[in-house]
């Protein structure tokens, strides 16, 4: 593992990561931290002219490694669930505009029904996405999240369900995102990941890490190193299972967003060569 952490050469920074730069600075500056990999969140191209945007990452050399975020599937509302819908189709025009190969699923929840039926819609969903999104040459990265979500983010808390649901599918275009924050406390990720990669359906890592105690379950994610996940062990499930993606990392931190964000990407820079 040592020969590959000498570099940034598969650090990929999301864009809401550092939240208070619009797109225009994160490339800037991405760029002249030596980090090429950018995964664009859908916030930061509202408004803007996409192809301008395509041109600026191309002339910086960066690589768009996904776009969050589409998803949101379930409703007691039917006219909701084809809103939904309707969003996702732009989310595969932004990708192909921006150059985007994977769209992240964030799946959804809706209160007032059983998980059961919510999985059940998102299922549909994906089914009615995944040909147009293949057709366009766009990937679709099913993501679970940590079950506190389960209320009204994702009804899709573990790989074990990320899994089934692709395989499911069956479809080449559709996979699964893994992120450490969300599945870093199940028993089964490992035998999951090599269930994930011998289908070929692990699209997406992402990092950051777990605070003890935390301050609030979306906003104070931690740099890797500063939790209780176990990063290193996780890369080394996920890389000796074939992947050898980029390694994304996804912070939600008010704390870092108050910070001066170049001193903040240095600090990412230096988790990412020792804590990951």
């Amino acid at each position: 593992m040592a020969s590959i952490l000498k570099d940034f050469s598969r650090l990929c920074l999301h864009t809401m990561t550092t939240r208070p730069w619009g797109i225009e600075t994160c490339i800037l500056n991405y760029h002249a931290a030596g980090i090429h990999g950018i995964t664009l969140w859908r916030n930061v191209l509202e408004n803007k002219n996409l192809s301008r945007v395509r041109t600026l990452l191309d002339d910086h050399g960066m690589h768009v490694v996904s776009l969050c975020r589409g998803g949101f599937f379930p409703s007691t509302d039917a006219a909701k669930r084809q809103k939904a819908l309707d969003d996702n189709y732009v989310a595969i025009e932004q990708a192909v505009a921006v150059g985007a190969p994977l769209i992240v699923l964030v799946c959804g929840s809706e209160k007032d029904q059983s998980l059961e039926k919510s999985r059940e819609q998102i299922l549909e969903g994906i089914v009615r996405l995944y040909p147009l999104a293949e057709k366009a040459g766009v990937k679709l990265a099913i993501e679970p999240l940590h079950p506190m979500y389960a209320g009204d983010r994702s009804a899709v808390n573990t790989i074990r369900q990320a899994n089934a649901m692709a395989e499911t599918i069956h479809a080449g275009s559709v996979g699964v995102a893994l992120d450490v924050y969300h599945v870093w406390w199940d028993p089964d990720l490992e035998s999951e990941i090599k269930r994930c990669a011998a289908q070929g359906h692990l699209f997406a890592f992402h990092v950051c890490d777990w605070k003890v105690p935390t301050t609030d379950f979306l906003n104070d994610r931690g740099l890797m190193g500063e939790g209780c996940i176990n990063i290193p062990l996780i890369r080394e499930w996920v890389e000796s299972n074939g992947f050898n993606g980029f390694i994304e990392v996804e912070i939600f931190s008010e704390a870092y967003w108050a910070e001066d964000q170049h001193r903040y990407v240095e600090k990412i820079k230096d988790a990412y060569l020792t804590k990951t």
